[in-house]
């Protein structure tokens, strides 16, 4: 990070470099980096990623442009894990001792990301050249920026690579002229020590307790209803806390490079009663990043209940070919649309009356608690007990014993959305 920075910065705003001389630099740094990640398994990337480019070129002014890119990542992302990132071997008995210079970091594991990235680039590329933009406020690019230099320099820009956060080619290529100003030297240096107060944080978190240890052993069979509602809200807050400090580390690096990415935790865990402002504040840039290539090119809000069975299949499949992670997807989804439906009922609703107020604040506070608890059960599924593990799970929730343990975890979290409810409403004021 250090000396990326020192060079990056001294030549940018030492030397003037910018643009193209830019992305030169970015990109020999940014491979010298891939190169200690993942040795010979470079060549797999720069492979694919040319092939990806070459279709981009040559379809992009057909109609089914984008369907051609989305079919040729998503083939890639399934054969990376099939084959495991593949062997040199596979390709011939004499590229076999290449696979002695694998690096220190699984590559199909990052690639994860620069599927994204290149579906960006492609996507972006065959609407500006069709000037479909659905997004009128946005300023598209000229053609001459979309180039294989500046291609390759967005798929492995160093800060960026590993775990995001996401940004559009676009806007990535709009920061290689005119480094981002919305943050101030000041604003990034306070963004750095907030992040050390956070990992001295996760630090004692996980020191103390130790709800990841009961998950792996399995001793949550062992426990009542109760307990393991506790167990699986401790996983998800610690999963909250290293997510926050993985992506504001390298969202800080890019920052103090100059480019700026959405970020990727803009609002506390607790802080979300609904399921829809948990998926915009939970990984908030893949949800940006899925929202302009998925969501909106399915129909948007017009297709919603049809559109979020594509979306959470696709990030299951994205994260990991398992059937555990399809199976959080699925009921993701299903506690996701009765949501919608009441949302789409109750916007049409407008209490006048205090009476009626009273009445639908309390309707609401009722549904974010049903919200949360349906993450709770979604993250057990998905994180704790596994879709083996389902049948234990519902035998001990529905025995009588259980039900008053459920009940107080209910209570807890009625009160705990009317309080977020009131924080909002006395920031508003």
């Amino acid at each position: 990070m250090a000396a990326f920075l020192i060079v990056v910065n001294g030549l940018r705003y030492g030397c003037g470099l910018k643009g193209r001389g830019a992305s030169l630099v970015w990109l020999i740094l940014s491979l010298i980096y891939l190169c200690y990640l993942h040795g010979a398994c470079v060549g797999f990337i720069l492979v694919i990623a040319g092939i990806n480019y070459a279709i981009v070129k040559l379809f992009a002014r057909y109609k089914y442009c984008t369907g051609i890119i989305w079919s040729f990542n998503l083939a890639m992302l399934t054969l990376n894990r099939v084959y495991e990132g593949y062997s040199f071997s596979l390709f011939g008995q004499q590229l076999a001792f290449l696979d002695n210079y694998r690096g220190t970091f699984r590559w199909h594991i990052c690639f994860n990301f620069v599927v994204l990235r290149m579906i960006s680039f492609g996507c972006d590329y065959c609407w500006t050249l069709s000037s479909s933009h659905f997004d009128h406020k946005e300023k598209g690019l000229s053609i001459d920026k979309y180039t294989f230099l500046t291609y390759l320099c967005y798929l492995t820009y160093a800060p960026l690579y590993i775990a995001g956060p996401v940004v559009s080619y676009n806007a990535f290529a709009a920061q290689l002229d005119v480094p981002q100003k919305n943050y101030s030297v000041g604003q990034i240096c306070c963004y750095g020590v907030r992040w050390i107060l956070n990992f001295l944080l996760i630090e004692v978190m996980t020191h103390f307790f130790h709800y990841n240890a009961f998950v792996v052993s399995r001793l949550w069979r062992q426990l009542t209803p109760f307990e393991i509602f506790i167990i699986s809200y401790g996983v998800l807050i610690f999963m909250w806390l290293k997510f926050f400090l993985i992506w504001r580390y390298f969202r800080f690096w890019s920052l103090v490079g100059g480019v700026e990415t959405p970020e990727n935790m803009p609002r506390c865990i607790n802080n979300c009663p609904d399921l829809e402002s948990f998926w915009k504040s939970w990984h908030a840039s893949f949800n940006k990043w899925l929202v302009r290539y998925v969501y909106i090119p399915l129909g948007g809000s017009r297709r919603k209940l049809l559109s979020i069975w594509v979306v959470f299949t696709f990030v299951a499949a994205w994260h990991d070919l398992e059937w555990k992670l399809i199976s959080w997807a699925w009921l993701t989804c299903l506690c996701f649309v009765p949501e919608i439906v009441i949302k789409s009922f109750s916007n049409n609703f407008q209490a006048k009356s205090t009476l009626g107020r009273f009445i639908r604040r309390e309707l609401c506070a009722i549904a974010g608690a049903v919200t949360v608890s349906s993450l709770m059960v979604a993250n057990l599924v998905g994180y704790v007990v596994g879709p083996s593990g389902i049948k234990v799970l519902m035998s001990r929730m529905l025995h009588k014993d259980a039900l008053p343990g459920l009940g107080i975890i209910f209570a807890t979290f009625y009160v705990a959305v009317k309080l977020i409810f009131h924080v909002r409403d006395a920031r508003k004021t």
